[in-house]
Protein backbone atom coordinates (compact mmCIF):
# COMPACT_ATOMS: atom_id res chain seq x y z
CA UNK A 1 0.00 0.00 0.00
CA UNK A 2 1.20 3.25 -0.98
CA UNK A 3 2.55 5.73 2.21
CA UNK A 4 0.23 8.79 2.06
CA UNK A 5 2.24 10.53 5.52
CA UNK A 6 5.34 9.80 3.71
CA UNK A 7 4.64 11.00 0.78
CA UNK A 8 3.29 14.47 2.27
CA UNK A 9 6.12 14.54 4.07
CA UNK A 10 8.93 14.57 0.84
CA UNK A 11 6.61 16.84 -1.13
CA UNK A 12 6.90 19.47 2.18
CA UNK A 13 11.06 18.55 2.41
CA UNK A 14 11.46 19.58 -1.45
CA UNK A 15 9.93 22.20 -1.12
CA UNK A 16 11.10 23.01 1.83
CA UNK A 17 14.43 23.03 0.48
CA UNK A 18 13.27 25.25 -2.73
CA UNK A 19 12.62 27.77 0.05
CA UNK A 20 15.96 28.01 1.10
CA UNK A 21 17.25 29.30 -2.45
CA UNK A 22 15.80 32.58 -1.93
CA UNK A 23 14.03 33.12 -4.86
CA UNK A 24 10.23 34.68 -5.29
CA UNK A 25 7.95 32.21 -4.48
CA UNK A 26 6.48 31.18 -8.28
CA UNK A 27 3.26 31.58 -9.44
CA UNK A 28 3.32 29.87 -12.89
CA UNK A 29 5.46 26.26 -13.41
CA UNK A 30 6.72 25.73 -16.79
CA UNK A 31 7.63 21.80 -17.53
CA UNK A 32 9.81 21.92 -20.68
CA UNK A 33 10.00 19.13 -23.14
CA UNK A 34 12.38 17.45 -25.67
CA UNK A 35 14.65 19.87 -26.97
CA UNK A 36 12.61 22.96 -25.36
CA UNK A 37 15.11 23.72 -22.29
CA UNK A 38 16.55 26.71 -23.70
CA UNK A 39 13.68 28.75 -22.44
CA UNK A 40 15.20 28.27 -18.90
CA UNK A 41 17.91 30.57 -20.04
CA UNK A 42 15.57 33.52 -20.31
CA UNK A 43 14.51 33.58 -16.99
CA UNK A 44 15.53 36.95 -15.35
CA UNK A 45 17.40 36.54 -12.17
CA UNK A 46 17.74 33.06 -11.94
CA UNK A 47 18.54 30.90 -9.51
CA UNK A 48 19.27 27.36 -10.99
CA UNK A 49 19.60 24.33 -8.95
CA UNK A 50 20.37 20.45 -10.46
CA UNK A 51 17.27 17.86 -9.52
CA UNK A 52 20.06 16.12 -8.16
CA UNK A 53 20.53 18.62 -5.05
CA UNK A 54 16.39 18.81 -4.46
CA UNK A 55 15.05 15.82 -1.56
CA UNK A 56 13.28 13.51 -3.31
CA UNK A 57 13.55 14.66 -6.99
CA UNK A 58 13.91 11.76 -9.47
CA UNK A 59 16.65 12.36 -12.02
CA UNK A 60 15.86 12.83 -15.86
CA UNK A 61 17.58 10.57 -18.11
CA UNK A 62 16.55 11.38 -21.11
CA UNK A 63 19.40 13.09 -23.44
CA UNK A 64 17.74 16.33 -24.59
CA UNK A 65 16.11 17.06 -21.07
CA UNK A 66 19.06 19.08 -18.69
CA UNK A 67 17.89 18.23 -15.20
CA UNK A 68 17.92 21.64 -14.04
CA UNK A 69 14.73 23.33 -11.48
CA UNK A 70 15.69 27.28 -12.79
CA UNK A 71 13.34 29.65 -10.30
CA UNK A 72 13.09 33.75 -10.80
CA UNK A 73 11.46 36.47 -13.50
CA UNK A 74 9.67 35.34 -17.10
CA UNK A 75 6.80 37.50 -18.29
CA UNK A 76 6.57 39.34 -16.11
CA UNK A 77 5.43 36.66 -13.34
CA UNK A 78 7.23 34.46 -10.68
CA UNK A 79 8.11 31.08 -12.60
CA UNK A 80 9.16 27.65 -12.01
CA UNK A 81 10.75 25.99 -14.89
CA UNK A 82 11.59 22.62 -15.10
CA UNK A 83 14.55 22.26 -17.38
CA UNK A 84 14.11 18.52 -18.31
CA UNK A 85 10.97 16.24 -16.99
CA UNK A 86 10.76 12.97 -16.31
CA UNK A 87 8.70 9.65 -17.96
CA UNK A 88 6.75 6.70 -16.90
CA UNK A 89 9.30 5.05 -19.43
CA UNK A 90 12.13 5.52 -17.60
CA UNK A 91 11.24 3.00 -14.81
CA UNK A 92 9.44 5.84 -12.55
CA UNK A 93 6.36 5.43 -11.08
CA UNK A 94 3.97 7.79 -11.92
CA UNK A 95 4.16 9.19 -8.36
CA UNK A 96 7.76 9.97 -9.00
CA UNK A 97 6.53 11.55 -12.97
CA UNK A 98 4.60 14.01 -10.93
CA UNK A 99 6.49 14.94 -8.00
CA UNK A 100 7.31 17.93 -9.49
CA UNK A 101 3.63 19.07 -9.44
CA UNK A 102 2.74 18.02 -5.97
CA UNK A 103 6.24 20.64 -5.05
CA UNK A 104 4.81 23.36 -6.69
CA UNK A 105 1.12 23.02 -5.55
CA UNK A 106 3.06 23.36 -2.14
CA UNK A 107 4.88 26.32 -3.20
CA UNK A 108 1.61 27.50 -4.29
CA UNK A 109 2.10 27.55 -7.86
CA UNK A 110 -1.29 28.67 -9.56
CA UNK A 111 -0.87 28.00 -13.10
CA UNK A 112 1.13 25.39 -15.29
CA UNK A 113 1.99 25.32 -19.01
CA UNK A 114 3.07 22.11 -20.08
CA UNK A 115 5.26 21.82 -23.38
CA UNK A 116 6.17 18.12 -25.05
CA UNK A 117 7.37 16.53 -28.36
CA UNK A 118 4.59 14.99 -30.65
CA UNK A 119 4.02 12.55 -33.48
CA UNK A 120 1.00 13.88 -35.26
CA UNK A 121 -1.60 11.33 -37.02
CA UNK A 122 -3.43 13.98 -38.71
CA UNK A 123 -2.51 14.95 -42.15
CA UNK A 124 -3.65 18.82 -41.58
CA UNK A 125 -0.67 19.03 -38.47
CA UNK A 126 2.35 18.83 -40.23
CA UNK A 127 6.06 18.07 -38.66
CA UNK A 128 7.42 21.81 -37.04
CA UNK A 129 3.53 22.53 -36.19
CA UNK A 130 2.82 24.26 -32.82
CA UNK A 131 -0.67 22.03 -31.45
CA UNK A 132 -2.83 23.94 -28.24
CA UNK A 133 -4.04 20.83 -26.79
CA UNK A 134 -7.57 20.84 -26.55
CA UNK A 135 -7.99 17.66 -24.78
CA UNK A 136 -7.02 14.49 -24.02
CA UNK A 137 -6.63 10.19 -23.82
CA UNK A 138 -4.58 8.44 -21.41
CA UNK A 139 -3.67 5.09 -22.88
CA UNK A 140 -0.64 4.95 -20.30
CA UNK A 141 -2.58 1.94 -18.27
CA UNK A 142 -1.55 3.90 -15.25
CA UNK A 143 -2.34 7.27 -13.43
CA UNK A 144 -0.87 9.40 -10.43
CA UNK A 145 -3.89 9.87 -9.09
CA UNK A 146 -4.23 5.81 -8.21
CA UNK A 147 -4.09 4.89 -4.67
CA UNK A 148 -5.11 6.57 -1.12
CA UNK A 149 -6.31 10.20 -1.33
CA UNK A 150 -5.20 12.98 0.67
CA UNK A 151 -7.75 15.78 0.73
CA UNK A 152 -4.89 18.23 1.20
CA UNK A 153 -4.00 17.70 -2.06
CA UNK A 154 -6.85 17.68 -3.76
CA UNK A 155 -10.71 15.76 -4.00
CA UNK A 156 -10.88 11.66 -4.22
CA UNK A 157 -12.63 12.28 -8.09
CA UNK A 158 -11.43 15.11 -9.59
CA UNK A 159 -13.48 16.57 -12.30
CA UNK A 160 -11.93 16.36 -15.72
CA UNK A 161 -13.98 18.08 -18.03
CA UNK A 162 -12.25 20.42 -19.00
CA UNK A 163 -8.38 19.57 -17.96
CA UNK A 164 -6.91 22.32 -20.17
CA UNK A 165 -7.91 25.64 -18.70
CA UNK A 166 -10.41 27.64 -21.61
CA UNK A 167 -9.04 30.83 -20.27
CA UNK A 168 -5.44 30.53 -20.36
CA UNK A 169 -5.70 28.44 -24.03
CA UNK A 170 -8.14 31.82 -24.62
CA UNK A 171 -5.23 33.63 -23.64
CA UNK A 172 -2.71 31.30 -25.90
CA UNK A 173 -4.88 31.69 -29.46
CA UNK A 174 -4.50 35.87 -28.98
CA UNK A 175 -1.06 35.88 -28.41
CA UNK A 176 -0.52 33.46 -31.12
CA UNK A 177 -2.35 35.21 -33.58
CA UNK A 178 -1.01 38.91 -32.62
CA UNK A 179 2.58 37.24 -32.96
CA UNK A 180 1.83 35.91 -36.29
CA UNK A 181 2.64 32.58 -34.67
CA UNK A 182 0.55 29.10 -36.79
CA UNK A 183 -1.41 27.40 -33.62
CA UNK A 184 -3.15 24.55 -34.08
CA UNK A 185 -5.61 22.50 -31.89
CA UNK A 186 -5.77 18.92 -31.09
CA UNK A 187 -6.39 16.11 -29.19
CA UNK A 188 -3.50 14.27 -27.27
CA UNK A 189 -3.49 11.05 -27.14
CA UNK A 190 -0.53 9.45 -24.42
CA UNK A 191 1.06 6.50 -24.75
CA UNK A 192 3.98 4.74 -22.31
CA UNK A 193 6.52 4.18 -24.68
CA UNK A 194 9.27 4.37 -25.34
CA UNK A 195 8.55 2.53 -28.71
CA UNK A 196 7.14 4.43 -31.53
CA UNK A 197 4.24 3.06 -32.73
CA UNK A 198 2.96 0.51 -35.29
CA UNK A 199 0.87 1.63 -38.18
CA UNK A 200 -1.91 -0.37 -36.76
CA UNK A 201 -1.79 1.46 -33.54
CA UNK A 202 -1.75 4.69 -35.43
CA UNK A 203 -4.63 3.98 -37.44
CA UNK A 204 -6.09 3.15 -34.03
CA UNK A 205 -4.79 6.76 -32.30
CA UNK A 206 -6.95 8.43 -35.41
CA UNK A 207 -10.09 6.37 -34.61
CA UNK A 208 -10.20 7.32 -31.29
CA UNK A 209 -10.12 11.18 -32.84
CA UNK A 210 -6.55 11.61 -31.93
CA UNK A 211 -4.60 14.18 -33.20
CA UNK A 212 -1.16 14.12 -31.55
CA UNK A 213 0.42 11.24 -29.67
CA UNK A 214 3.10 11.77 -26.73
CA UNK A 215 4.98 9.66 -23.85
CA UNK A 216 4.03 12.68 -21.48
CA UNK A 217 2.04 15.15 -20.08
CA UNK A 218 -0.89 13.17 -19.36
CA UNK A 219 0.37 12.34 -15.56
CA UNK A 220 1.23 16.12 -14.99
CA UNK A 221 -2.58 17.45 -16.06
CA UNK A 222 -4.11 15.07 -13.94
CA UNK A 223 -2.40 15.97 -11.38
CA UNK A 224 -2.58 19.43 -11.74
CA UNK A 225 -6.47 19.48 -12.39
CA UNK A 226 -6.39 17.58 -9.01
CA UNK A 227 -4.11 20.00 -7.57
CA UNK A 228 -6.49 22.57 -8.73
CA UNK A 229 -3.64 24.37 -10.72
CA UNK A 230 -5.06 25.64 -14.20
CA UNK A 231 -3.17 23.91 -16.69
CA UNK A 232 -2.67 24.75 -20.59
CA UNK A 233 -0.48 21.99 -22.71
CA UNK A 234 1.75 23.22 -26.06
CA UNK A 235 2.99 20.49 -28.35
CA UNK A 236 5.82 20.79 -30.73
CA UNK A 237 5.25 17.77 -34.02
CA UNK A 238 8.54 16.84 -34.47
CA UNK A 239 7.18 13.51 -36.66
CA UNK A 240 4.24 12.85 -38.96
CA UNK A 241 2.63 9.83 -37.88
CA UNK A 242 0.78 8.59 -40.74
CA UNK A 243 -0.20 4.96 -41.22
CA UNK A 244 0.08 4.78 -44.70
CA UNK A 245 3.38 6.94 -45.53
CA UNK A 246 5.03 5.31 -42.11
CA UNK A 247 9.16 5.98 -41.96
CA UNK A 248 11.55 5.24 -39.52
CA UNK A 249 11.95 7.74 -36.53
CA UNK A 250 15.40 9.66 -36.41
CA UNK A 251 15.84 10.85 -32.85
CA UNK A 252 18.49 13.54 -33.76
CA UNK A 253 15.91 15.06 -36.33
CA UNK A 254 13.44 15.14 -33.31
CA UNK A 255 15.73 17.03 -31.79
CA UNK A 256 16.59 18.91 -34.30
CA UNK A 257 13.02 20.37 -34.95
CA UNK A 258 12.02 20.41 -31.83
CA UNK A 259 14.71 22.91 -30.92
CA UNK A 260 13.95 25.04 -34.09
CA UNK A 261 10.29 25.54 -32.97
CA UNK A 262 12.10 27.07 -29.76
CA UNK A 263 11.87 31.21 -30.56
CA UNK A 264 7.86 30.74 -31.53
CA UNK A 265 7.50 29.06 -28.25
CA UNK A 266 9.30 31.55 -26.23
CA UNK A 267 7.21 34.20 -27.84
CA UNK A 268 4.38 31.93 -27.42
CA UNK A 269 4.71 31.30 -23.05
CA UNK A 270 6.14 34.35 -22.74
CA UNK A 271 3.44 36.43 -24.19
CA UNK A 272 0.78 34.29 -22.26
CA UNK A 273 2.69 35.08 -19.06
CA UNK A 274 1.92 38.34 -19.69
CA UNK A 275 -1.61 37.67 -20.57
CA UNK A 276 -1.97 36.33 -17.39
CA UNK A 277 -4.39 38.17 -14.82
Amino acid sequence: MFDIALYLKQIREAADFIRTLGAPAPRVGIICGTGMGALAHKVLDATTVPYDRIPHFPLSTVESHHGNLVLGRLGGQPVMVMQGRFHFYEGYSMKQVTFPVRVMQALGVKELIVMNAVGSMNPLIKRGSLVLIDDHINLMGDNPLLGPNADSLGPRFPDMSRPYDPAMREIAKKVAMDAGIALKEGVLIAVQGPNLETRAEYRMFQRLGGDVVSMSTVPEVLVANHAGIRTIAISTVTDECLPDALEPADINKIIEIACAAESRLEKLVTGILKGLQ
